[in-house]
């Protein structure tokens, strides 16, 4: 029955509106006891009746916002659960392959590229040599390593060499990151690569998972050395550095190293490669030759000369 309360002052008051709207000028100017009366009415109608529109449309505001809430919720679920369904496709088309034939040490292609392949050492966020890093040498697919010659061309006339701490990763090495990730005990390396984060998050926020574009040996991580001094570049933060710092459009630095991430970008960008927004120094060949298949053989000179 409220409802119909609410409804019924609604429409008794547009109903005297237009009658009111019905009077000719002189009635305007001399109001007649009856539209006085109406006038009356309406206002002591309108009083009442304000209360229980304003708690109307408040009411349908509420509704509308929760739809709003939920079609969004529904959304981003929906988003959430394309996102997995392309993943588990993805794994389910994949291709694990052994054979080098298309590969090439880095170094046969740019002979001045400095190499300081992090896996190889222990200076990394898992504080060992990594598996399959037997020889600490670059290895790309042939057309990855073309691409990055021409980087290496541009960036040389600017005053600038590359320096590659990653480039091909074998599928056992990444095996390998799964099984530290796992072991919540092992946070030897903690205060130099993930000081903000727990290590039980490194899953769920996607800094290690079941494979990586890296195995598919067109993705490369570098930095710039400049030629004048032989130092490294100023880009803000570390190579692996796990959080927001490492974010290549991230403006809590200077305008000097973010300039600098910008240099690197734009060369990797202009000659074929593409960026991701979490890391400043990754970057992989777009047409790259093998979208599904992931490598297995390991990082040494033998692999690539067999």
């Amino acid at each position: 029955m409220e409802i119909f309360r609410k409804w019924f002052y609604i429409f008794l008051i547009a109903y005297m509106l237009l009658l009111m709207a019905g009077c000719t000028e002189e009635d305007k100017t001399q109001p007649s006891e009856t539209t006085g009366a109406s006038e009356s009415i309406v206002s002591e109608i309108s009083s009442e009746a304000e209360p229980i529109v304003s708690e109307m449309s408040s009411e349908a505001e509420t509704i509308v916002s929760e739809q709003s809430s939920e079609a969004v919720k529904i959304v981003t679920e929906n988003v959430s659960e394309s996102e997995s369904i392309d993943s588990e496709e993805s794994a389910e088309n994949e291709t694990l392959a052994s054979e080098s034939s298309d590969f090439v040490l880095v170094s046969e292609v740019i002979p001045d590229v400095i190499q300081e392949i992090r896996y190889y050492s222990t200076y990394n966020f898992v504080g060992d040599r990594i598996a399959g890093y037997e020889e600490p040498v670059a290895i790309l697919t042939k057309e990855a390593a073309a691409a990055l010659k021409e980087v290496s061309d541009e960036l040389q006339q600017k005053g600038y060499r590359l320096k590659i701490y990653d480039a091909y990763r074998p599928q056992m090495a990444v095996e390998n990151f799964v099984n530290w990730a796992k072991d919540l005990t092992d946070v030897r390396m903690k205060a130099y690569f993930y000081p903000e984060l727990e290590k039980n998050v490194l899953f769920s926020q996607g800094y290690i998972s079941s494979h990586s574009g890296h195995s598919r040996g067109s993705t490369v991580d570098l930095t710039l050395v400049d030629m004048r001094t032989g130092k490294e570049v100023d880009m803000g933060g570390t190579f692996d550095y796990f959080g927001e710092l490492s974010h290549p459009a991230y403006r809590g630095i200077t305008e000097e190293q973010y300039q600098n991430r910008m240099l690197l970008r734009d060369a990797m960008t202009a000659h074929g490669f593409k960026p991701i927004s979490t890391e400043w120094w990754h970057f992989t060949l777009k047409d790259e030759p093998y979208p599904d298949t992931y490598f297995t053989f390991p990082v040494n000179n033998a692999s690539i000369k067999n």
